[in-house]
């Protein structure tokens, strides 16, 4: 996700965007320890998304 789209979300669907892509990055490091991922690339990318969207939720809450 771009930070644009970030920025359009409420908090709960934040909550929810954080908690999917935490997921997915379980599921893709698990699938990587496993066999290798024809794309790796998709984990670092997913865990910026992870933080993008955490700092986000972070900064909104301090407001």
């Amino acid at each position: 996700m771009k930070q644009s789209e970030i920025n359009k979300l409420t908090i709960t669907e934040l909550q929810d965007k954080l908690g999917e892509f935490k997921k997915s990055y379980a599921d893709l490091k698990m699938a990587h320890a496993i066999s290798s991922l024809e794309k790796p690339i998709q984990l670092r990318n997913v865990r910026r998304t992870i933080a993008r969207l955490a700092c986000e939720l972070t900064k909104r809450e301090l407001q």
